[in-house]
C-alpha cells in the first residue's frame, strides 16, 4: 500500500523508534504514548484490519512477539495491557491492523 503510513515504516520510508523486527513483524515506539511503554507491533504485510487477518500463524506471532517484547521492555512480571483497535468506532486511526503495548503504569479499567 503505496499511502499507508506503517507500510511506509517498513519499508524504510519513514524511521520509527524501532523495538523489534523479524520476517513478519515490525514494532516500535509510539509517537504519542498513552503510557511509559507503548509500542505498536505490526505485520509487515499489509491487512487493514482484525477482520481481515486471515493467517492464524501470523496472529500467534503477533501475540508471541508482544509477550517478547514485554519481557525485553522489563514489564512482562508486573503487567501490561494488550490493545487491537478495529475500525471508526473501535478506536482505529491507521488501517494497518496494530497491537497496542501498553505498561509501565498501573492500567484502569474500563479502558474507555
Amino acid at each position: 500500500m503505496t499511502d499507508c503510513l506503517f507500510c511506509k515504516m517498513v519499508a524504510g520510508e519513514i524511521k520509527p523508534d524501532v523495538v523489534y523486527e523479524d520476517e513478519q513483524v515490525f514494532a516500535f515506539r509510539d509517537i504519542n504514548p498513552k503510557a511509559p511503554t507503548h509500542i505498536l507491533v505490526i505485520p509487515k504485510q499489509h491487512v487493514a484490519t482484525l477482520n481481515d487477518l486471515q493467517d492464524k500463524g501470523l496472529a500467534g506471532h503477533l501475540l508471541q512477539t508482544v509477550a517478547q517484547i514485554a519481557a525485553t521492555e522489563g514489564i512482562a512480571e508486573v503487567g501490561y495491557r494488550t490493545v487491537i483497535n478495529c475500525n471508526n468506532e473501535g478506536g482505529q486511526e491507521v488501517y494497518h491492523l496494530h497491537l497496542h503495548l501498553l505498561g509501565g503504569r498501573p492500567m484502569t479499567w474500563p479502558a474507555g
